[in-house]
């Protein structure tokens, strides 16, 4: 009779013991499950989307760009979470490229460019490896478009190199830093171990089960064209795609912060666009702020268009690309008259 207590617990403690392993063996089906759709999806979608344009390398990375047109050069840096693919679904793409020479970069640990080190990820970093690899292409004196996320690296590379940059076209941006609680759960698939497991196993379906929702958010209040069904989601939902997207959403907030210090040093040529019904971003705190201390920038606020304004009004971004390519060309000219060329010697 003494030992039926003892033999109660052992008994009860075995029962735990075997849920838990139960438990743990099930959870570990579920994740080698999920890891196994996720790299199926992955390859599938890289063998129906094959590289669009070329590479090059550039300090031990491989970045993708896709180039199209002649005349001054025009470089898209697209925002986060999409790639290149964006423009020339968009057709902002070929818009730009009937009159100047247009190229868009994935930009690093999108698309098909290679994922960067854990600096990498900062707008100053990005806009450093892509000026070297625009001066190893030949491009001088580009006008650079960023939209979302890219208008900071935009920023960054006209801030690093201002004899570089000829102009700025800003859409959609991000400029001052402001409380972004959607970052936070976004940011979970950066962290090291946790957020690796997360990206290859479970985050990337959960973003496919979340993706009609985000994507209707990015067009409203407008309703998400035909065109964007070319965008394959799977390409923003593979693991090393996600880890960008994550890292990026880490650092919104300081690297506006950083960056933010600095806009009053911009003399260049510049146009800020952004859609008065923007759920993404709000146009008035960041858009219209930035404008404010930068007066001489031509504002463009959009009625009745949302944070995707590059299909919305693909028109307009090309128009303001024209108006600051005709006031660089002004300003050149004006110094050319104020510091004309000495006589020739005979």
């Amino acid at each position: 009779m003494g030992h039926q207590p003892e033999m109660k617990q052992s008994k009860a403690s075995t029962r735990s013991s075997g849920n838990r392993t139960a438990w743990a063996a099930g959870v570990g089906a579920v994740l080698a499950l999920a890891a196994m759709t996720v790299r199926r999806q992955t390859k599938a979608v890289e063998w129906d989307n094959p590289p669009l344009g070329q590479f090059i390398d550039v300090e031990g990375m491989r970045l993708h760009y896709l180039e199209r047109g002649r005349g001054r050069p025009v470089v898209l840096l697209h925002g986060r979470g999409v790639t290149l693919q964006d423009y020339a679904i968009s057709g902002l793409l070929d818009k730009v490229a009937r009159n100047y020479r247009a190229i868009a970069f994935d930009r690093p640990g999108y698309g098909y460019s290679a994922k960067p080190g854990f600096a990498g990820w900062q707008p100053m970093a990005q806009a450093q490896l892509l000026h070297h690899a625009l001066v190893r292409l030949g491009i001088e004196n580009p006008i650079v478009v960023g939209h979302s996320w890219g208008t900071l690296v935009a920023l960054a590379m006209a801030l690093e190199f201002p004899a570089y940059v000829g102009g700025l076209v800003l859409a959609s941006g991000y400029y001052f830093p402001t409380p972004r609680l959607d970052a936070i759960p976004q940011a979970v698939p950066a962290i090291p171990l946790f957020g690796t497991l997360m990206r290859h196993t479970v985050s990337p379906l959960l973003g496919r089960l979340m993706w009609p929702a985000i994507i209707r958010q990015a067009f409203a209040p407008a309703d998400v064209p035909q065109r964007f069904e070319q965008f394959p989601p799977w390409m923003a939902l593979r693991p090393d795609q996600l880890h960008a997207s994550a890292a990026e959403a880490a650092l919104m907030v300081p690297a506006a912060m950083q960056l933010s210090r600095r806009y009053r040093e911009l003399r260049l040529p510049l146009a800020l666009l952004a859609g008065a019904e923007d759920r993404v971003v709000d146009t008035g705190v960041h858009t219209e702020s930035l404008h404010r201390l930068l007066p001489h920038g031509d504002l463009r606020i959009l009625p009745g268009v949302g944070h995707m304004l590059h299909y919305a009004a693909p028109e307009e971004i090309v128009s303001a690309i024209d108006a600051v390519a005709r006031a660089g060309t002004s300003a050149a000219r004006r110094g050319m008259q104020m510091h004309p060329a000495p006589a020739a010697l005979h």
